[in-house]
């Protein structure tokens, strides 16, 4: 049977209950008492704004709530909002795509004219997708091209950074450019990013070894480490300076360390993309005779080819699963191309509005500045994000909303995502599906789950002011534990 087929009989038997159940239980409401000694005695929330609020997925009805209706910042459950939306906006079919024209002709081996490149939003265009597109036009008889590679990003536009992207989180992959022409360094990996590898050199004294993902020239590395014996301590930082592309490693790794991985951002993502095209075509012996540059595609321009990514259904896996911030803007700016025929947040932005007012939300009780929940001006209350996990269920999309959410202790990276590691207890492994969400001082968690009882429960918490980061996991983890037990 297959991964698919199996996931999909999970949810059923998951929601199966609120087919047949009219009302929840008394046993479901037993939790009261003991969140409320929870939250109003743990020291480690003695500073914390915390807010929680659950619901029966059967009925809607609000069975408990604490600040449920006080704004806070949700970090990445706002991803919850953009996925939907998207499904809703979109459809699940919907896909992205990467195209290519000519404004030439091809006389034999010859193509005299330029060869465009126009990006159309593909989050998930893969160095063996450009190889593809490149292979089809050597097929086509192209041997020389006679004009410019040109680079057209301007399905969307060239604003690359959400408003409020803190500096410090442009070098790294969840901090990456947005671009419609983009492209990604392995299959689900942040777009927009290179891989960074590094382990440790051969003896002590040595530097570490570092290799990059994918290879290319434009990126520089410097490499400012040393090998030290396995008494010493791990210092490793990497970084991108910025409007660059020289990644630069300093710091000290134990001779017996692990290879370490990192995915650092690379500046402007439609001129690496470009270059990735010119590389392919090199190793497919296609000779461009004149320059890279960025242009827009005539509207008189011959498609030669068309690269379609895969269907949203499957991108949202990614974008829920290991919560991609770039995912999740592209997603953002493709609903207001599509809706309002202007790629850019603003317009974005309105269209999840106007989605989740569709989809029961109270737009008065929502401030949206982006699709990922990057934002630290991001607000919305747990009332609000338990109500959409309701709502949601009547959707015709919702098997594939519900599949895409991480499951509590799955180690596979795929199902388990950002709750692979986490509530392995008895009453929760495998019995939560839940978005999670991190920034400096917030932490949230929101999703479904079952009680002992069997009732299905939608739940929202979110943690705000959070001088320990590292507490809100563990606070968030006995909450939900209460709801099951």
């Amino acid at each position: 049977m297959c991964k698919k087929i199996i996931i999909s009989l999970i949810t059923i038997l998951f929601f199966i209950n609120i087919q047949i159940a009219t009302s929840y239980s008394q046993e479901t409401v037993t939790f009261e008492k003991s969140l409320n000694d929870f939250l109003q005695n743990d020291a480690r929330l003695s500073n914390v704004l915390a807010s929680v609020s659950v619901r029966s997925a059967t009925t809607g009805e609000l069975i408990y709530n604490y600040n449920g209706d006080t704004l806070l910042r949700p970090a990445s459950n706002l991803k919850l909002l953009t996925a939907a939306s998207a499904l809703s906006a979109l459809g699940k079919e919907y896909t992205f795509s990467t195209e290519i024209y000519t404004d030439g002709k091809l006389k034999g081996k010859n193509l005299k004219g330029n060869l465009y490149i126009k990006g159309k939003g593909d989050p998930a265009l893969l160095r063996s997708d450009i190889d593809q597109i490149v292979h089809i036009l050597k097929k086509q008889g192209i041997e020389k091209i006679h004009g410019d590679l040109i680079a057209d990003d301007s399905w969307y536009d060239d604003v690359r950074y959400s408003i409020d992207l803190p500096w410090s989180d442009e070098t790294m992959g969840y901090g990456a450019q947005i671009s419609a022409l983009t492209f990604a360094a392995k299959k689900h990996h942040d777009p927009g990013t290179v891989i960074v590898k590094v382990q440790p050199g051969k003896s002590v004294g040595k530097k570490a070894l570092v290799t990059v993902e994918p290879h290319t020239e434009k990126i520089k590395i410097i490499n400012e480490t040393i090998t030290v014996t396995e008494k010493g301590q791990n210092t490793l930082t990497i970084n991108r300076e910025h409007g660059t592309n020289t990644i630069v490693i300093n710091g000290e790794i134990l001779l017996n360390d692990e290879m370490i991985e990192n995915s650092i951002s690379v500046w402007e993502p439609t001129d690496f993309t470009l270059y990735l095209f010119k590389l392919s075509l090199k190793d497919h012996g296609i000779k461009l005779t004149e320059k890279m540059k960025r242009g827009a595609t005539p509207t008189e321009a011959t498609m030669l080819t068309k690269h379609s990514s895969k269907p949203l259904s499957q991108l949202i896996v990614p974008l829920m699963k290991l919560s991609n911030n770039a995912y999740a803007e592209m997603f953002t700016k493709e609903m207001g191309k599509k809706i309002h025929w202007e790629g850019n947040w603003e317009k974005g932005l309105e269209v999840i509005g106007a989605e989740l007012e569709k989809l029961g939300l109270d737009p008065n009780q929502l401030f949206l500045r982006d699709g990922s929940g990057i934002s630290h001006v991001n607000l919305i209350s747990t009332n609000q994000i338990s109500k959409l996990l309701y709502e949601i269920q009547r959707q015709e999309w919702f098997p594939l909303f519900f599949d895409s959410l991480p499951v509590a202790g799955s180690e596979d990276e795929l199902e388990g995502g950002t709750l692979r590691y986490r509530l392995k207890g008895t009453s929760t492994y495998r019995n939560v599906h839940a978005k999670t969400g991190t920034l400096t001082t917030v932490s949230s968690i929101s999703g479904y789950t079952k009680t002992k009882a069997g009732e299905i429960l939608t739940f929202s918490i979110i943690l705000n002011n959070l001088i320990d980061d590292y507490s809100g996991k563990s606070i968030e983890d006995q909450i939900v534990t209460i709801l099951t037990k």
